[in-house]
């Protein structure tokens, strides 16, 4: 009778995953900033002692990822993720999760008197300038149901800026897309 294993098979990344892996953990750490120079494919190729195609797609995760990009000159640089990568899959997980209308509805409650709350707060001039705009197109577009439901959107991405609260902007964009769908079905 064979005896149980005391050990699980040890599950090995692939080199590609290690080298993105390795870049994302120095720009998350701060020690490679926004904007700055991760360096070329070759300088890389060199350091991780891997091959060009296991840097590119290791590049390919990070840029899918949002967390570098390459400028004009194809150089690679560091970068922010933009909101809507990060919405797009926190968006993708709500769905394969099966999360309902109903559990949406109320996190998107919750977040919205939290963006109100802090606009209240800590909104500027110029957010309140912003939000006075959005309700003046809004109230010349009434008829038309689809560019009313994008100004709509527009105002609650504006509200949760006028809060200051970066949590609450970045919290609210998966849910707003998946919000807008049903919009778009509107005669």
């Amino acid at each position: 009778m064979p005896a149980t294993p005391l050990f699980r098979r040890i599950d090995v990344a692939p080199a590609y995953q290690k080298v993105a892996d390795a870049i994302e953990r120095e720009i998350i750490n701060g020690r490679i900033k926004p904007g700055e120079p991760i360096g070329t494919e070759q300088q890389l190729v060199a350091q991780f002692g891997v091959n060009r195609s296991t840097v590119r797609e290791g590049i390919r995760v990070l840029e899918e990822g949002g967390l570098i990009r390459r400028d004009s000159s194809r150089r690679l640089q560091a970068c922010l993720p933009r909101y809507n990568k990060l919405a797009t899959r926190l968006s993708r997980a709500l769905i394969l999760h099966e999360v309902t209308f109903r559990e949406l509805f109320e996190a998107s409650m919750t977040l919205e008197v939290a963006s109100v709350e802090g606009a209240v707060e800590r909104a500027t001039e110029e957010n309140i300038a912003e939000l006075a705009g959005n309700l003046e197109r809004s109230s010349d577009v009434v008829g038309n149901p689809a560019e009313l439901a994008e100004l709509d959107a527009e105002f609650h991405v504006l509200m949760a800026k006028a809060s200051q609260n970066r949590v609450l902007q970045l919290a609210r964009e998966p849910a707003a897309q998946l919000f807008f769908p049903t919009t778009e079905m509107i005669v």
